[in-house]
């Protein structure tokens, strides 16, 4: 994970934050019309940036040593 990943989901976040907002407001105003298009912007803006940190959450993992689990004592229940 570098910098340039951090920038990107920060940005994402941003704007996700930003139509969420939006569709609040249209919400809070009873403006339906124009909320409902902008609830499916919001949850588009949502899954974009889900899928974005599942990639990089992957990416991590990817990129992680392998190491073996911790082991249990002898006596110890599992």
């Amino acid at each position: 994970m570098n910098s340039s990943d951090i920038l990107i989901l920060d940005a994402k976040q941003a704007i996700l934050e930003e139509q969420h907002r939006r569709f609040q407001e249209l919400q809070a105003d009873g403006n339906w019309h124009a909320a409902l298009p902008q609830l499916q912007q919001t949850l588009t803006c949502a899954s974009d940036l889900l899928q974005e940190s599942l990639t990089l959450l992957e990416k991590v993992l990817n990129q992680a040593p392998l190491s073996a689990p911790p082991s249990l004592p002898p006596d110890s229940p599992v």
